[in-house]
Protein backbone atom coordinates (compact mmCIF):
# COMPACT_ATOMS: atom_id res chain seq x y z
CA UNK A 1 0.00 0.00 0.00
CA UNK A 2 1.21 3.68 -0.56
CA UNK A 3 0.98 6.07 2.04
CA UNK A 4 0.73 9.93 2.51
CA UNK A 5 0.82 12.51 5.41
CA UNK A 6 -2.30 13.81 6.06
CA UNK A 7 -1.68 17.85 5.73
CA UNK A 8 -1.14 19.53 8.94
CA UNK A 9 -2.51 16.29 11.22
CA UNK A 10 1.00 14.19 10.50
CA UNK A 11 -0.37 11.31 10.08
CA UNK A 12 0.57 8.21 7.29
CA UNK A 13 -2.91 7.44 5.26
CA UNK A 14 -3.31 5.15 2.52
CA UNK A 15 -4.15 6.82 -0.77
CA UNK A 16 -6.91 5.12 -1.14
CA UNK A 17 -9.69 5.21 2.12
CA UNK A 18 -12.63 2.52 2.79
CA UNK A 19 -15.94 5.22 2.45
CA UNK A 20 -18.60 4.13 4.05
CA UNK A 21 -21.85 5.66 2.19
CA UNK A 22 -22.38 2.17 0.36
CA UNK A 23 -21.86 0.04 3.66
CA UNK A 24 -25.01 2.11 4.90
CA UNK A 25 -27.13 3.56 2.32
CA UNK A 26 -29.94 1.41 0.93
CA UNK A 27 -29.10 0.24 -2.62
CA UNK A 28 -27.08 3.36 -3.02
CA UNK A 29 -25.08 3.14 -6.42
CA UNK A 30 -26.28 -0.65 -6.12
CA UNK A 31 -28.37 -3.40 -5.17
CA UNK A 32 -27.92 -3.70 -1.27
CA UNK A 33 -29.67 -3.51 2.07
CA UNK A 34 -27.98 -2.82 5.21
CA UNK A 35 -30.84 -4.56 7.47
CA UNK A 36 -30.01 -7.73 5.26
CA UNK A 37 -27.28 -9.88 7.27
CA UNK A 38 -25.63 -11.26 4.68
CA UNK A 39 -25.32 -7.57 3.11
CA UNK A 40 -23.71 -6.67 6.41
CA UNK A 41 -21.20 -9.23 6.59
CA UNK A 42 -20.22 -9.15 3.06
CA UNK A 43 -18.97 -5.56 4.39
CA UNK A 44 -17.80 -6.15 7.19
CA UNK A 45 -15.28 -8.96 5.65
CA UNK A 46 -14.72 -6.32 3.32
CA UNK A 47 -13.39 -4.19 6.10
CA UNK A 48 -10.88 -6.63 7.29
CA UNK A 49 -10.06 -7.58 4.10
CA UNK A 50 -8.95 -3.75 3.61
CA UNK A 51 -6.61 -3.75 6.69
CA UNK A 52 -4.51 -6.63 5.86
CA UNK A 53 -4.21 -5.27 2.60
CA UNK A 54 -3.02 -1.91 4.40
CA UNK A 55 -5.94 0.41 4.11
CA UNK A 56 -6.02 2.38 7.24
CA UNK A 57 -8.36 5.35 6.54
CA UNK A 58 -11.85 4.45 7.53
CA UNK A 59 -14.75 6.96 6.76
CA UNK A 60 -17.88 6.96 7.22
CA UNK A 61 -20.95 9.18 9.22
CA UNK A 62 -23.96 9.37 11.17
CA UNK A 63 -26.42 10.05 8.07
CA UNK A 64 -25.51 6.88 6.18
CA UNK A 65 -28.49 4.86 7.34
CA UNK A 66 -29.01 6.31 10.31
CA UNK A 67 -25.96 4.78 11.78
CA UNK A 68 -26.17 1.47 9.86
CA UNK A 69 -22.87 2.34 8.48
CA UNK A 70 -20.80 3.28 11.47
CA UNK A 71 -22.29 0.24 13.09
CA UNK A 72 -21.00 -2.12 10.60
CA UNK A 73 -17.27 -0.36 10.50
CA UNK A 74 -17.70 -0.99 14.67
CA UNK A 75 -18.30 -4.75 14.22
CA UNK A 76 -15.51 -4.59 11.09
CA UNK A 77 -12.73 -2.56 12.87
CA UNK A 78 -13.39 -4.53 16.16
CA UNK A 79 -10.16 -5.97 17.63
CA UNK A 80 -8.38 -3.57 15.85
CA UNK A 81 -6.23 -1.17 17.78
CA UNK A 82 -7.10 2.94 17.51
CA UNK A 83 -3.72 3.42 17.05
CA UNK A 84 -3.48 1.87 13.59
CA UNK A 85 -6.05 3.21 11.58
CA UNK A 86 -7.30 6.73 11.11
CA UNK A 87 -11.12 6.83 11.97
CA UNK A 88 -13.56 9.49 10.66
CA UNK A 89 -17.15 9.82 11.07
CA UNK A 90 -19.21 12.91 10.60
CA UNK A 91 -21.95 15.22 12.13
CA UNK A 92 -24.90 16.93 9.65
CA UNK A 93 -25.25 20.67 10.34
CA UNK A 94 -27.51 21.46 13.43
CA UNK A 95 -27.72 22.95 16.76
CA UNK A 96 -24.54 22.60 18.91
CA UNK A 97 -26.46 20.14 21.39
CA UNK A 98 -27.83 18.30 18.70
CA UNK A 99 -23.98 17.80 17.01
CA UNK A 100 -22.78 16.81 20.41
CA UNK A 101 -25.42 14.08 20.72
CA UNK A 102 -24.67 12.98 17.23
CA UNK A 103 -21.02 12.26 17.88
CA UNK A 104 -21.98 10.58 21.32
CA UNK A 105 -23.86 8.06 19.37
CA UNK A 106 -21.10 7.54 16.71
CA UNK A 107 -18.97 6.76 19.22
CA UNK A 108 -21.27 3.84 20.69
CA UNK A 109 -22.17 2.95 17.24
CA UNK A 110 -18.14 2.63 16.13
CA UNK A 111 -17.37 1.46 19.88
CA UNK A 112 -14.64 3.64 20.16
CA UNK A 113 -13.71 6.27 23.33
CA UNK A 114 -12.61 8.76 20.34
CA UNK A 115 -12.55 9.08 16.80
CA UNK A 116 -9.88 11.20 14.87
CA UNK A 117 -11.62 12.96 13.06
CA UNK A 118 -14.89 14.58 13.59
CA UNK A 119 -15.84 16.23 10.31
CA UNK A 120 -19.44 18.81 9.27
CA UNK A 121 -21.26 16.51 7.04
CA UNK A 122 -22.35 18.68 4.19
CA UNK A 123 -23.68 18.74 0.83
CA UNK A 124 -24.31 22.29 0.00
CA UNK A 125 -23.01 24.55 3.26
CA UNK A 126 -25.07 27.91 2.46
CA UNK A 127 -24.24 31.01 4.02
CA UNK A 128 -26.57 30.72 7.12
CA UNK A 129 -24.71 27.33 7.81
CA UNK A 130 -21.80 28.87 7.82
CA UNK A 131 -23.09 31.69 10.46
CA UNK A 132 -24.03 28.55 12.72
CA UNK A 133 -20.44 27.07 12.24
CA UNK A 134 -18.74 30.60 13.51
CA UNK A 135 -20.85 32.07 15.72
CA UNK A 136 -20.14 32.36 19.48
CA UNK A 137 -21.28 29.45 21.47
CA UNK A 138 -22.07 27.74 17.69
CA UNK A 139 -20.86 24.28 16.14
CA UNK A 140 -17.09 25.03 15.95
CA UNK A 141 -16.91 25.56 19.38
CA UNK A 142 -18.98 22.71 20.43
CA UNK A 143 -16.43 20.51 18.14
CA UNK A 144 -13.37 22.21 19.96
CA UNK A 145 -14.62 21.29 23.51
CA UNK A 146 -14.81 18.08 22.19
CA UNK A 147 -11.84 17.86 21.03
CA UNK A 148 -10.27 19.22 24.28
CA UNK A 149 -12.45 16.42 26.02
CA UNK A 150 -10.65 13.77 24.07
CA UNK A 151 -13.43 12.56 22.04
CA UNK A 152 -12.01 13.47 18.23
CA UNK A 153 -8.64 14.15 17.63
CA UNK A 154 -9.05 16.74 14.60
CA UNK A 155 -11.65 18.41 13.14
CA UNK A 156 -12.85 18.85 9.38
CA UNK A 157 -15.28 19.38 6.63
CA UNK A 158 -16.85 17.68 4.04
CA UNK A 159 -18.57 19.67 0.69
CA UNK A 160 -19.71 19.12 -2.46
CA UNK A 161 -19.67 22.74 -3.82
CA UNK A 162 -17.31 25.55 -4.10
CA UNK A 163 -19.01 28.37 -2.37
CA UNK A 164 -17.58 31.49 -0.22
CA UNK A 165 -18.33 29.13 2.56
CA UNK A 166 -15.81 26.48 1.90
CA UNK A 167 -13.30 29.41 1.55
CA UNK A 168 -14.10 30.90 4.78
CA UNK A 169 -13.95 26.37 6.33
CA UNK A 170 -10.43 26.41 4.41
CA UNK A 171 -8.85 30.26 5.53
CA UNK A 172 -10.09 30.12 9.03
CA UNK A 173 -7.01 27.41 10.43
CA UNK A 174 -9.77 25.67 12.70
CA UNK A 175 -10.18 22.55 10.60
CA UNK A 176 -7.59 19.88 10.07
CA UNK A 177 -8.88 17.95 6.97
CA UNK A 178 -10.77 18.85 3.90
CA UNK A 179 -13.36 16.07 2.40
CA UNK A 180 -14.71 17.39 -1.05
CA UNK A 181 -16.01 16.21 -4.40
CA UNK A 182 -13.25 15.34 -6.73
CA UNK A 183 -13.13 13.37 -9.87
CA UNK A 184 -12.91 13.12 -13.95
CA UNK A 185 -16.55 14.79 -14.09
CA UNK A 186 -16.23 17.49 -11.23
CA UNK A 187 -12.78 18.91 -11.51
CA UNK A 188 -14.00 22.87 -10.47
CA UNK A 189 -11.67 22.26 -7.35
CA UNK A 190 -8.17 21.67 -9.18
CA UNK A 191 -7.39 23.52 -12.49
CA UNK A 192 -3.60 22.88 -13.44
CA UNK A 193 -4.09 25.13 -16.56
CA UNK A 194 -5.35 28.46 -14.59
CA UNK A 195 -3.42 26.87 -11.12
CA UNK A 196 -6.76 27.79 -9.04
CA UNK A 197 -9.22 25.82 -7.22
CA UNK A 198 -10.09 25.17 -3.87
CA UNK A 199 -7.25 22.24 -3.60
CA UNK A 200 -4.77 24.92 -4.30
CA UNK A 201 -6.22 26.72 -0.67
CA UNK A 202 -6.50 23.97 1.32
CA UNK A 203 -3.10 22.97 0.59
CA UNK A 204 -1.61 26.21 1.21
CA UNK A 205 -3.24 25.87 4.20
CA UNK A 206 -1.68 22.87 4.95
CA UNK A 207 -4.98 20.56 5.40
CA UNK A 208 -5.02 17.05 4.98
CA UNK A 209 -7.30 16.76 1.85
CA UNK A 210 -9.42 13.75 1.11
CA UNK A 211 -12.24 13.31 -1.84
CA UNK A 212 -15.06 11.95 -2.02
CA UNK A 213 -17.50 10.03 -5.28
CA UNK A 214 -13.69 8.86 -6.56
CA UNK A 215 -16.13 6.65 -9.13
CA UNK A 216 -18.55 9.37 -9.74
CA UNK A 217 -21.14 7.39 -7.60
CA UNK A 218 -21.67 5.21 -10.71
CA UNK A 219 -22.72 8.80 -13.21
CA UNK A 220 -20.05 7.92 -15.14
CA UNK A 221 -21.00 4.26 -15.45
CA UNK A 222 -24.32 5.12 -16.15
CA UNK A 223 -23.06 7.40 -19.23
CA UNK A 224 -21.11 5.14 -20.60
CA UNK A 225 -23.43 1.97 -20.79
CA UNK A 226 -25.88 4.57 -22.50
CA UNK A 227 -23.68 5.88 -24.96
CA UNK A 228 -21.77 2.56 -25.76
CA UNK A 229 -23.56 -0.47 -24.23
CA UNK A 230 -20.68 -3.02 -25.57
CA UNK A 231 -18.03 -0.95 -23.78
CA UNK A 232 -15.47 -3.27 -21.76
CA UNK A 233 -13.01 -1.03 -21.07
CA UNK A 234 -12.21 -1.28 -16.68
CA UNK A 235 -13.59 2.58 -16.14
CA UNK A 236 -13.35 1.77 -12.41
CA UNK A 237 -9.62 1.14 -12.41
CA UNK A 238 -9.31 4.16 -14.79
CA UNK A 239 -11.29 6.66 -12.49
CA UNK A 240 -9.21 5.39 -9.27
CA UNK A 241 -6.01 6.57 -11.37
CA UNK A 242 -7.14 9.70 -12.74
CA UNK A 243 -7.92 11.04 -8.65
CA UNK A 244 -4.74 9.38 -7.68
CA UNK A 245 -2.42 11.49 -10.56
CA UNK A 246 -3.60 14.39 -8.24
CA UNK A 247 -0.38 15.17 -6.27
CA UNK A 248 -2.64 17.43 -3.89
CA UNK A 249 -5.12 14.74 -2.50
CA UNK A 250 -4.23 12.55 0.07
CA UNK A 251 -6.56 10.05 0.18
CA UNK A 252 -9.31 8.68 -2.35
CA UNK A 253 -12.71 7.58 -0.90
CA UNK A 254 -14.31 4.53 -2.43
CA UNK A 255 -17.14 2.29 -1.20
CA UNK A 256 -16.36 -1.10 -0.84
CA UNK A 257 -19.25 -4.16 -0.36
CA UNK A 258 -17.07 -7.22 -0.82
CA UNK A 259 -13.99 -8.34 -0.94
CA UNK A 260 -13.39 -8.72 -4.41
CA UNK A 261 -13.59 -5.23 -4.74
CA UNK A 262 -11.12 -4.29 -2.05
CA UNK A 263 -8.79 -5.95 -3.92
CA UNK A 264 -8.78 -4.70 -7.51
CA UNK A 265 -8.30 -1.36 -5.82
CA UNK A 266 -5.76 -1.97 -3.73
CA UNK A 267 -3.79 -3.21 -6.59
CA UNK A 268 -5.27 -0.43 -8.65
CA UNK A 269 -3.97 1.78 -6.56
CA UNK A 270 -0.38 -0.05 -5.89
CA UNK A 271 -0.10 0.33 -9.79
CA UNK A 272 2.08 3.33 -10.82
CA UNK A 273 2.11 2.54 -14.49
CA UNK A 274 -1.47 4.01 -14.36
CA UNK A 275 -0.69 7.51 -13.35
CA UNK A 276 -0.85 10.65 -15.12
CA UNK A 277 0.34 13.92 -15.67
CA UNK A 278 -3.09 16.03 -14.78
CA UNK A 279 -0.62 19.23 -15.89
CA UNK A 280 -0.12 17.89 -19.33
CA UNK A 281 -3.71 16.74 -19.58
CA UNK A 282 -4.84 20.29 -19.07
CA UNK A 283 -2.20 21.45 -21.81
CA UNK A 284 -4.32 23.45 -24.38
CA UNK A 285 -1.90 24.46 -26.56
CA UNK A 286 0.67 22.00 -29.37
Amino acid sequence: MIYSTLGKTGRKVSRIGFGGATAGLKNYTGEFDPQQKKDRDSVITAIRRAYELGINYFDTAAGYGDGASEQIFGEGLSGISAKEIFLATKASPAEPKKMRASLERSLKNLKRDYVDLIQIHGSYLSPQVGKEIFRSGGILEELKKAKDEGLVKHLGFSIECQNEVLYELIRCQEFDVMQIEYNLLFQHPYDPFFHCGSLYDAEEAKLGIVNMRTVTSGIFQKWLGWVNPGNTFEYNAALIQFVLSNPLIDVSLLGMRDVDIVEKNVATCNDLSGRIDLARLHERYL
